[in-house]
Order: structure tokens, then sequence, then C-alpha cells
């Protein structure tokens, strides 16, 4: 089901709000939320708007492929953990949906994907949140008692807020030296890529990546298209099993955040090691198996449409008039392949959000340690300079907050420790004349 999002936009360029957001995915998405829901009862109501570069409300729509399931439970949403009775429940929009039996009967914790795209999707049209699509944040200044964040797109002029939450993504991780085009690109968009791709004409794809997403691409490329080969490089000698057990799934608990933030750099550094395997290149068991199968099946059948290169590296791309060839080198023999290719998908990963890019030259006043930007507790960023109120972050946090910063774990209890922050410490601008 497609939802359009389609708020009635009470934008004027000289009311102040109490949240300036930037980015409106998932976690501001929460975020708008949890304002929603703030006691009225304890205290002020807080105002807020966002603007978001998306013409509408939408979450990684290019990976939405079949057969996919959530890796996190459907009680991770944007509001049960803060609220178990906030009207936002994954469980309440099952509900409204007439599915809550058939979800039951189900049996899972684990929606779709698609499924829980629609969630979101009907959440962000479902509350009230003052949002401008099609809007991107380009600079930020800081005017007497506000931010000034200046606009451009649908809305162009300036967002005023006395607080700011800069939620904006994470943006695509191509592989050193290698360039983006119709025939090679990152997994994000897969969608959107396959379908402005040139006809196939070597009936090969090579994909590169051992974690999740490389794996759901290997698996929907070897079923859409029957007739291809479907070529796997990655660095490990097979995928790694993603660790989703009871003990190691701790790490991703609200209480995790305050023992992380609390330890020493050091510390912090050992327990992202120990823990990558629950979210950093790593693939859940029943897909392993599901592709270990099909790879055998052929193997017996002597057809062979999946080759996994493990151990093995992306060591060119050259792009010709009729595909890529992609030269495969296998590191513990350092032999060379060459495939020619219709396309190479890249699932790559992703780099943390860049700052400078929404807040401008106030990036430059950010507080840095060798790990990225120092940021407390509360999620607010530290500044070497006097602000009019707090920046905070929803994501980039991982080296200071843990695992879950910038993931749907915990981004219920993350964005309502924000909202009560900024409402213990609301200043009520002056009255204008």
């Amino acid at each position: 089901m497609t939802r359009t999002t389609s708020h009635s936009h009470r934008f004027d360029p000289t009311d102040i709000v109490d949240i300036g957001g930037i980015g409106f995915g998932p976690s501001n998405l929460g975020l708008a939320i949890a304002v929603s829901e703030l006691d009225d009862s304890q205290v002020t109501p807080l105002t807020a708007r966002f603007v978001e570069r998306q013409s509408t409300f939408s979450w990684h729509p290019g990976m939405l492929l079949p057969r996919t399931t959530m890796q996190i439970s459907f009680l991770k949403d944007l509001a049960t953990q803060r609220n178990v009775r906030s009207r936002f429940t994954f469980l309440n929009y099952l509900a409204h949906q007439g599915r809550l039996v058939d979800f039951i009967n189900h049996q899972t914790f684990f929606p779709s994907r698609h499924e829980f795209h629609d969630y979101l999707e009907w959440a962000a049209q479902s509350v009230d949140a003052d949002v401008l699509y099609g809007t991107s944040a380009i600079d930020v200044e800081i005017e007497d008692d506000h931010f000034a964040v200046h606009l451009d797109g649908r809305y162009p002029g300036v967002l005023r807020a006395r607080n700011l939450v800069v939620s904006t993504g994470l943006s695509a991780r191509l592989p050193d030296g290698v360039s983006a085009s119709r025939r090679v690109f990152h997994n994000h968009r897969l969608l959107n890529h396959l379908e402005d791709m040139p006809p196939l004409r070597h009936n090969r794809f090579a994909v590169i990546g051992a974690g999740q997403s490389a794996a759901e691409v290997v698996e929907y490329l070897h079923t859409t298209y029957p007739e291809a080969e479907v070529h796997a490089v990655f660095a490990k000698y097979g995928y790694t099993p993603a660790d989703d057990s009871p003990y190691a799934n701790r790490i991703f608990d609200p209480g995790a955040v305050d023992d992380f933030h609390s330890a020493p750099p050091e510390f912090r550094r050992r327990l992202l090691g120990y823990h990558r395997a629950t979210n950093y290149s790593a693939v859940d068991l029943p897909l392993i198996e599901e592709l270990y199968g099909r790879e055998y099946a052929e193997r017996v059948s002597g057809h062979r449409r999946l080759f996994m290169h493990g151990a093995s590296d992306l060591a060119g791309i050259t792009e010709t008039p009729t595909g890529v060839d992609v030269t495969v080198s296998h590191g513990p023999t350092g032999l060379t392949e060459v495939l020619s290719c219709d396309a190479v998908v890249c699932a790559t990963g992703f780099h943390q959000m860049n700052l400078r890019s929404s807040l401008g030259g106030l990036a430059d006043h950010v507080v840095t340690d060798p790990e990225g930007p120092r940021v407390n507790r509360d999620y607010r960023v530290e500044m070497n300079r006097e602000l009019p109120g707090g920046i905070y972050l929803q994501g980039g946090t991982e080296h200071t907050h843990g695992l879950s910063s910038s993931l749907l774990s915990n981004v219920a209890v993350r964005s309502g420790e924000i909202v009560r922050r900024i409402a213990r410490d609301r200043v009520v601008a002056p009255a204008r004349d």
C-alpha cells in the first residue's frame, strides 16, 4: 500500500519553533510522535517543524525486495518502548488495517520489510507534524535567541528554531576508486537502478559485499533473472551468520546506551569489536542456508548460475560499450579473473551523516574527538561557542552511544529522551512587538 503524505503546511518564516528537525526519516518521525505525546500537564506543549529533501515520506524504497523481513522485533517500533499505550505502535497499525488477528496467527516477531514500511508511512500520515517535503537545509546561522536554518527546494526561506535535531540519514559508500553509473551502483536504490539499467548483454551480475543487504541482492537477482549468472564477491570465506542471540542483543537495549556512553574510549572500541556481528557484515542464517542450498543444487545439476567468490577482492572495474569488466582477485592464491557483467551492485555500506551538509559553517564549531563529534549522553553535540539552544543528533553517534545510534532498535526511547530534555530546558521566547 502506498500513501501520499500531505500535511497542511503552516510555514511562516517569522515563526520560531521549539524544535527544527533536519530530516524526516524514521528517527525524526519518532521524535514528532514523542512531541505529540508529551504530557501537557507537566510542560507547555512544544512546537516543531521538519524539513525533508524527499518529496514524500519514504524509507529505503529501493531495497523493498520481496521475501525480505525486518531484522528487529516489531515491538521496536516508533513508540512502544517509550509509551506502550501510544496510538502509533505497530500493533495499533495492525488493528487499523484489520490484520491484528492475522498477524498473531503468523506467529512471528519479524514483519516483512514491505509491511513495516507501510507502518512507517501510516505513522507519518497519522501524526500531526509540520513537515516541509522536497526541502533541504543548506546552512545554519545564529540570530539572537534562535537558529536560522536556510532552506532550498520546494519551500525556500528560513526555518527559525530554538533547538535543532539533525537526522539526515546515511549516504552510500562505494569502494575506493569506483564511480557510480547506470551499470555500477550502490544497493540502496537497487530497484530504481535496475529499472534504468541498459538491456542485458552478458546475463551476468556482480555483487560486492558480505552483509545482509548484499546477500538479499544476490537472492533477488538470482530469482528475478533466471537466465543470468550472479557472482558474489567478498573478502570473507563465506557469509557470516548474524548474532541475534538474546544476550548479544542486549547491546541494543536502552540501558546499554548508559553503559556505553560512560565507558572510556578504549572500552567502547572493544565493545563495538565484540558485537559487530550483530549488525555489520553479517547475514540471517536462513538466508545463508537458502543461498548455499541453491548453489549446491546447481553443482549437482551441472547448470551453474550462482557463484561465491570468497576470500576475494574487487581489483578493478572497467566500463565497456556493452557492460562492465570486473576484475576479481583471489587473496590466498593471487589469481585474478575478469567477469564481463551487465551491472555491478555495491552493497558496501554507508558513510555516517555529514553535519556540514546541513549545518554549513556552524559545523566548524563542533567539538570533535578522533572518533567523531563529541556528543553528550542526551545526544546534544558539544560546541566551542555559545548557542541559543541545543543541536541534537539522531545518528552519527555510534562512537559515543553504541550500535543502536542510527538504528530503529532504540528510536522510540532516543527520541523521547531528546524531547524531554528540550522540554525541561525550554525557554519561552519574548513576545514580538
